[in-house]
This record gives C-alpha cells, structure tokens and sequence, in this order.
C-alpha cells in the first residue's frame, strides 16, 4: 500500500510539474519528496574557475567561500527538471546564484573571476546588498530586487514574467519571502520547455518563458560573499 501511495504521489507532481499554477503544487513535490528525485552530492559537481577551497563539503552541506567569482557545475546537463535547494548567506550583501542551461561552450576556459556569459539566472541576494549598492553606486538601485529575481544573462535570452525590472530583462518576484542573512531560505525551481518558474519559501514569485538556451549544465555561483547550500535534489521531467 505505501509503494502505491508513494507512486501516485509521484505521478501527480509529475503532471503538476507540467500544469500546476503555485496553488495547486503539493507540498511534497516543493519538499523534494516522492519517486524519483535525485540527491546532488559532491560526486556529482565539476569545479569550472575556482581555487581548492572555494567549494568544501562538510556532511550534508556545501560551503563557498566566494573567492574568486566564478562557478561550479553539474556532471550532466538537463532539459527539463525540477530542484529543490536551500540555501543562506553568512555575511550581511551577499551575491550568489543559481544559474540554469549553461552550454559548455560558455563553461570552456573560463578564468577565474569571470562568470558565464549564457544562461538563465535564478538569484540569491541577501537583503543587505541593496545597502552597500547605495554606498557604492550612484546608479538607481531598481534595477534588482532581494527575493529571487530570475533573468537571462549575456547572450541568452528569456520573455520574462511580470512585474519586471525597469528595462524588462529580469522577472522581479511577485513576493517579498526571502529571509537575510544567516536563515535558510528554500528553492524550488520548475524548468520545462524553456519556461522558468521559482518558488521562494513555498510560494511562487517569479520566472520567465522562450529562453535560449532551453538546455544545459546547472551551476553554482561563487560571488565574492561566503554562502551555504544543502539539500539540493533534482528531478528530471519528459
């Protein structure tokens, strides 16, 4: 009975992954839970443009120290999935991310401090940097926001969701859910055909369609501020 159970559950995220508007997703396929999902670990990461100790596992959780700027990358690529991850800043401003559908062509010979110039971005930017921007820039600090915005970056494109930045290139979330620096903060991300879609702390806030590239590495963002992930699960979709 428990293996039927489990099995319906994963065929109705499944499904929902495909159709599901924020209110109908279930709690379990948010979580990460039921057939199917894949644990990412040490043994599944590639370093791109770092040094030794920019990315240390210690148990169930990955540390990044942020120096240099740059990524670390998944062993596979991916089309269409679902990822699950927690993470939080350990300093006040932090800058990280989540970068989806890297080609390895924008992965090849990367320097270190240098970040790609393809991808869709989900960002992880802690409340704090909105202050040290001021302090720093005399630019209007509208142009990003601090609780998960999703965007294309270099030569990439994406159609983002409403409301958007300024200059329409980033999908700004429709929610404030992020917590500052210090609490864990939790990611669910559903990319299919090309559409993005973020959950931020169990809601939906923000994402985009049309973007190309549609396929690709997962990397992690190493940005000049210490920063933790754990739990990072993926499951692959048709």
């Amino acid at each position: 009975m428990r293996y039927v159970a489990n099995l319906f559950l994963g065929m109705v995220c499944l499904v929902l992954a495909s159709v599901a508007s924020a209110q109908e997703m279930p709690q379990a396929c948010l979580d990460g839970k039921g057939p199917h999902w894949q644990t990412l670990w040490q043994q599944d990461f590639v370093p791109v443009n770092g040094e030794k100790d920019t990315w240390t596992w210690k148990e169930d959780i990955l540390l990044c120290s942020g120096e240099p700027i740059g990524v670390m990358r998944t062993k596979e690529t991916y089309t269409n999935f679902e990822l699950v991850l927690q993470w939080r800043h350990l300093k006040s401003g932090g800058n990280s991310g989540v970068f989806l559908w890297i080609p390895g062509d924008a992965l090849q010979g990367l320097e270190p401090g240098k970040l790609p110039k393809k991808g869709i971005e989900v960002q992880a930017l802690d409340h704090g940097f909105r202050e040290q921007y001021k302090k720093r820039s005399t630019r209007p600090d509208d142009w990003f926001s601090t609780h998960g915005d999703v965007f294309a970056v270099g030569e990439s494109t994406l159609d983002p969701f409403p409301p958007t930045s300024p200059n329409g290139k980033r999908s700004f979330p429709s929610k404030e859910l992020s917590k500052g620096a210090g609490e864990w903060n939790h990611y669910y991300v559903r990319a299919i055909n090309g559409e993005v879609r973020l959950w931020v702390n169990g809601e939906e806030v923000s994402g985009g369609n049309n973007a190309s590239p549609r396929s690709g590495y997962l990397c992690l963002e190493s940005e000049g501020s210490p920063i933790e992930f754990k739990n990072i699960k993926i499951r692959i979709l048709p």
